[in-house]
């Protein structure tokens, strides 16, 4: 399994009403929906270092599978959980802070593609990205 690469966004899937969900206004989902975000993926080992550069921030996270952190979405919700691997996929389960609800993002290469999928409290939705 390799992450590792640069990947810019190509597509989403129900990823407005996802952020709906998450109860992000139309204002930012607006904004979200072509944020052109680019990602970039160096695993070393069991850490990751993940690079997130889009038209409203930079962020660099850096984790270690199995071992919990602290994040901040684009839109400023606490989460905290973990990634983990599961067969070729990588799994990230994470609560947020306000409200304890469950947040699983799963990641898998699928036809040289980054396929990022969601699911929040009922609702599923895919990022899908190219290699940059």
């Amino acid at each position: 399994m390799t992450f590792n690469g640069t990947w810019k966004v190509d597509k989403n899937d129900n990823y407005d009403k996802f952020m709906e969900q998450m109860g992000i206004n139309l204002v930012k989902r607006k904004l979200a929906a072509h944020d052109n975000l680019k990602v970039t993926i160096t695993q070393n080992g069991d850490k990751f270092t993940v690079n997130e550069s889009s038209a409203f921030r930079t962020i660099e996270i850096v984790f270690t599978l199995g071992v919990p952190f602290e994040y901040s979405l684009a839109d400023g919700t606490e989460i905290g959980g973990n990634w983990t691997v599961e067969g070729d996929k990588l799994v990230g389960k994470f609560n947020r802070k306000d409200n304890g609800k469950e947040l699983l993002t799963v990641r898998e290469i699928i036809a040289n593609e980054l396929v990022q999928s969601y699911h929040y409290d009922g609702v599923d939705a895919k990022r899908v990205f190219k290699r940059a």
